[in-house]
């Protein structure tokens, strides 16, 4: 086995490790804006106790998918000096800059803060303690802004200049205004609100299905799942749509499977920078972006119907084929974002950084033994972490409020100077 083999299986790992890691930092997004706004109404808002629950049950599973996310982060970007060595080389401080920020963004403000809120319920002064969980929010979003950028780069670099072969920054500002992150983190943030209000409505229906305790609680909270999902996808559409208008043309006649266009492309790509195969893998764009616009349909649908049924309270109380619907549409925006990633990922191949740096060249100097090896052990990991957090978010999905344990953000009962919120 060859160059090919040890290139097959570092794609294969980076793909299935940073599209698990994906799917944690999606519902990591979403939720945050839902507990630090319900934690706001908890503190200034009306029905505090109510929504002071709300952001104690919705907090845990969000803690939750964060310290796993966290786990599958780390490994993920191992994986650049592990696999992809000349890739590093290559982009030096242009693309190691935004991965620093993040990073330190990630595990010392928004991971410092996280813990301030988690441990703060009852010890904190209110406004400290609201504070506290509005920092891990925004951080969290500049964290996945700094990540967009990194990617900006390479699906269409901008702000540097080549010395001695490498990438060296000469303009930051079009770096981190790049139209190629700022208009793919936006539709990423919409997906994300999404992929939370599905969770929401999903988690919340399956309990007033079963007719557990905290009907309110639950009720409230699938009204406000049901009222993301479709502002949050009309939103994420209409960024997509932009994100097309700007994406590379070869990924485009992929999708489209504009043969013609395919042809004129890959002959300019061979004048330009020698022959080789500048065509990205076809079935598999094609197939990313079906799925994600498949998904994006049935979603579409599902939330209209439950946006309408959201103001009848014999609906959201009753009706329990709609509770079903909800639960089993908990999914569908997982397989539109992993959908959309194969499209945005794949469609630039062979290519790392676009019309520069081929994925071929960014691969460090590994036989195939240890390729192999690499792959075989962090699929293994990411594996065993993916079932850990559906089974954890399951559980304490399932038990509900009252599960708590009496520790930290799942505490219960509130002490009495937090009631006072």
């Amino acid at each position: 086995m060859g160059m090919d083999s040890t290139l097959d299986f570092a794609r294969a790992q980076f793909a299935l490790t940073a599209g698990g890691h994906f799917l944690f930092v999606a519902l990591t997004l979403g939720l945050a804006i839902v507990v630090a706004v319900t934690h706001t109404r908890a503190t200034i808002g009306r029905h505090r106790e109510v929504h002071l629950r709300m952001a104690r049950f919705w907090g845990r599973l969000y803690v939750i998918n964060y310290a796993v996310g966290i786990v599958t982060g780390l490994v993920m970007e191992f994986q650049f000096g592990l696999n992809w060595g000349g890739l590093m080389d290559y982009t030096g401080n242009t693309f190691g800059a935004s991965l620093a920020l993040e990073t330190l963004l990630a595990f010392f403000v928004e991971s410092t803060f996280l813990g301030l809120w988690i441990f703060g319920w009852g010890r904190l002064n209110r406004w400290v303690h609201l504070a506290a969980i509005w920092v891990v929010t925004l951080t969290a979003y500049v964290s996945a802004y700094f990540i967009m950028v990194a990617n900006g780069l390479l699906q269409h670099p901008v702000g540097y200049e080549l010395v001695d072969g490498r990438m060296r920054l000469t303009d930051p500002l079009a770096v981190y205004t790049n139209p190629a992150a700022l208009v793919a983190f936006g539709h990423i943030v919409f997906g994300a609100v999404v992929v939370a209000g599905f969770f929401l409505a999903g988690v919340s229906a399956y309990h007033l299905f079963r007719r557990t305790a905290e009907q309110e609680l639950f009720r409230r909270s699938l009204r406000v799942g049901v009222g993301m999902t479709l502002p949050g996808l009309l939103l994420t559409a209409t960024l997509g749509g932009v994100h097309f208008e700007t994406a590379q043309d070869m990924k485009l006649a992929a999708f489209g499977g504009q043969t013609s266009d395919i042809a004129r492309l890959q002959e300019a790509f061979v004048a330009a920078n020698g022959p080789g195969d500048y065509v990205p893998p076809l079935g598999a764009v094609q197939a990313g972006g079906t799925v994600m616009l498949t998904a994006f349909g049935v979603m579409f649908l599902v939330s209209v119907v439950s946006f309408v049924l959201m103001f009848f309270p014999w609906a959201v109380r009753r009706l329990r084929v709609w509770h079903v619907l909800l639960i089993a549409a908990v999914p569908l925006p997982y397989l539109a974002m992993i959908g959309g990633w194969v499209l945005r990922e794949m469609g630039r191949q062979p290519w790392v950084v676009y019309g520069r740096l081929t994925t071929e060249q960014a691969l460090s100097d590994l036989t195939p033994g240890q390729t192999r090896l690499s792959f075989f052990v962090f699929t293994g990991l990411f594996a065993g972490l993916v079932v850990l957090n559906a089974w954890m978010l399951a559980r304490h999905a399932r038990r509900g409020p009252d599960a708590s344990g009496g520790r930290g953000v799942a505490a219960a009962p509130v002490p009495d100077p937090v009631i006072t919120y």
